[in-house]
């Protein structure tokens, strides 16, 4: 027993020790270090992203930033020193880690294989690249994906006109039928608008807000989408279009954009009329098209208004004035301000007024009195002439143009798609409009069009940032090109789990790619230091000229380089596996945003792992052939320097 916990006798001074570790920690630093600088710089697209979709992923980048540069200051600070006190005793070969044996054992046969059959093992890596590149065209698209909030947001559109009462109607027959369906908990709906200047909306505009049970109490096989669409199914009323979002998508959407669904296409033009004659035949191009839903256009026509037009021969028989007769009108419709109540420290104003029914009474307000000096009172037709007549409901302008909108909801389809169909069969008409009337599209492919725009201008700068440092890590064009290859390898096993998924290529998908490019690199870059490494070994013990190395040679040094340090390549790869599928089970809010990111980490980084251990010691004995063949020597790197 007492032999276990016997201290056994350091065999190398603390000089030596300190020297090997000082060794170890010159061989690792500058890899850290340019690592770090690459990951950092793979992240730019996303600090540049703005709107929406930067204020939602700024915070991630920041954090990935300064966790790297704290990580990075600490491993080749405060590692070493920890290492000089824990770091005792005997210090034991790779060979008597188990472990190491054990995954030697399972790599090497595989290794040896893939050199072996060179020109095989890359031409399989070409056709999965291909096979990759084939299923990314094939993947839908969208802004962002779809955030699940456990609540529907309701807002049907009736008719211009219509009165309050009947909108009051409307809202409680709504939601006594959206209480019937078992999956909803509570239903609080809003007609008109609240008595502030930021919600404008008018009354024909109803907005009920619906929670849903927790999933574990929905019915067997049901879906969010099944749940909209019975709902939907349920709520056809004559007169009412139908809109169905989410409480927080929706208000974004209406921050950012104006609109109020998935997407708008705005019609902008000179007449009302005309603006909105051209959404009905937009309106009519639109239907069929797989995936829009809860397509109308925006009422911009169809007010009722009441016209009353002052007889100015007849008020001058009467001895009245045009302003007589306007404050009895002002006075009867829309109140005159009798006195106001002080009731503790509040104030009330009292207004009198014709009453509602009377209001609404085209006869009875052609009886409204009005009173002369020498005739008594008469009746207001007597003076002026009232009818009914047709106008805007609201007038809508944008950019000092009156502007007209068709707005639709994309569901059971990607938002990319549904809109380039869309697109394709509005091409002939857009060619027709006349002068001084065009359309524009927005909503969330507004947004999806901006972030793609700035994500294709700055990932060419990116990827030319990444390649000047490892140039400066290497001194070499080649190590550079050859690590940078690992990149579009890289992307085939994050394309195939979002393909399998079945997840639409978003701004989350691409931060998740984005952030693989670094991650890939970085693996790269390790396998490449040893091999280097292993190439100096071979060098010290056979020379470097074309008398004294063999392909042989060159094949067994490459074995050594890539197999004795498989450990921490596979520990550095475990680590971000090991954080991330966590993230890949998690349920709950917010866990549909950070699904799409995850997912292409984890394809990405197992299959830029298999290419790191298997095709680039491939290309790199290949290299390393070719200048034994051409120069007589092998150019060595030494990246510690």
């Amino acid at each position: 027993m007492a032999k276990w916990f016997k201290r056994n006798k350091d065999p190398l001074s603390s000089e030596e020790r300190n020297a090997i570790i000082e060794k170890s920690s010159r061989q690792v630093g500058p890899g850290v270090f340019y690592s770090t600088i690459i990951v950092i710089t793979s992240f730019l697209p996303v600090f540049l992203l703005t709107g929406m979709e930067g204020k939602l992923f700024h915070p991630l980048a920041w954090t990935k930033t300064f966790i790297l540069l704290i990580d990075a200051v600490l491993a080749i600070t405060l590692t070493p020193v920890l290492i000089s006190f824990f770091l005792k005793g005997r210090l034991k070969p790779e060979s008597a880690n188990p472990i190491t044996r054990t995954l030697e054992r399972i790599y090497t046969p595989i290794l040896k294989w893939c050199l072996k059959w060179r020109k095989t093992t890359i031409g399989i890596n070409i056709v999965a690249l291909a096979t990759g590149i084939i299923m990314m065209t094939r993947l839908g698209s969208e802004f962002m994906p779809p955030l699940d909030e456990g609540s529907l947001l309701f807002m049907p559109v009736t008719l211009p006109d219509v009165s309050n009462s009947e909108a009051k109607r409307l809202l409680q027959v709504q939601d006594k039928i959206i209480r019937t369906v078992p999956e909803v908990s509570h239903v609080l709906g809003k007609a008109g608008r609240a008595n502030t200047a930021t919600d404008n909306s008018p009354i024909s505009m109803i907005e009920t807000i619906i929670l849903l049970k927790p999933k574990g109490e929905w019915r067997k096989g049901m879906t969010k989408d099944g749940i909209i669409n019975e709902l939907n199914s349920k709520l056809q009323i004559p007169g009412v279009t139908n809109g169905w979002t989410q409480p927080i998508i929706n208000r974004i959407n209406m921050l950012s954009t104006g609109i109020r669904t998935d997407v708008g296409l705005k019609v902008y033009g000179q007449n009302l009329d005309s603006i909105y004659a051209f959404a009905q035949t937009i309106k009519k191009q639109l239907e069929g098209i797989d995936g829009v839903k809860d397509l109308y256009v925006e009422p911009i026509t169809g007010g009722k208004y009441v016209d009353i037009a002052i007889k100015r021969e007849e008020i001058g028989r009467y001895g009245l004035s045009v302003d007589d007769v306007n404050t009895v009108i002002e006075s009867a419709l829309g109140g005159m301000k009798l006195t106001t109540t002080i009731e503790g420290r509040q104030r009330f104003s009292v207004n009198a007024r014709y009453g509602q029914d009377f209001r609404n009474n085209l006869e009875a307000l052609k009886r409204l009195q009005v009173q002369t000096m020498n005739f008594g009172p008469i009746p207001l037709e007597a003076v002026a002439d009232i009818r009914l007549s047709d106008g805007p409901p609201m007038i809508n302008s944008e950019n000092a143009m009156l502007r007209g909108t068709v707005l639709f909801n994309v569901r059971e389809r990607d938002l990319g798609s549904t809109v380039k169909d869309a697109q394709e069969r509005l091409n002939q008409m857009i060619t027709k409009l006349p002068k001084g009337y065009f359309l524009e599209w927005s909503g969330q492919w507004e947004n999806q069009i901006r972030a793609n725009r700035t994500l294709k201008m700055i990932l060419p700068i990116v990827l030319i940032i990444i390649f000047m440092v490892l140039y400066f890590t290497y001194h070499s064009f080649k190590e550079a090109i050859t690590t940078m290859i690992t990149v579009p390898f890289a992307l085939i096993g994050g394309v195939f789990m979002v393909y399998f998924y079945g997840i639409n290529l978003s701004v989350a998908v691409a931060v998740g790619f984005i952030a693989l490019f670094g991650m890939a690199i970085e693996t790269a870059m390790l396998m490449t230091i040893y091999l280097n490494e292993a190439m100096q070994n071979m060098v010290a013990k056979h020379g470097n000229s074309k008398a004294t190395l063999t392909p042989a040679i060159i094949r067994r040094f490459v074995i050594e380089g890539a197999a004795k340090r498989l450990r921490p390549k596979l520990m550095t790869v475990s680590v971000g596996l090991f954080g991330l599928i966590p993230i890949l089970w998690a349920a709950g809010v917010g866990s549909d945003i950070m699904r799409p990111i995850t997912i292409p980490l984890i394809g990405g980084t197992i299959s830029s792992t298999i290419y790191v251990l298997l095709i680039t010691p491939v290309i790199f004995e290949m290299i390393k052939e070719r200048e034994l063949k051409r120069k007589g020597k092998i150019e060595l790197i030494d990246v510690k320097e």
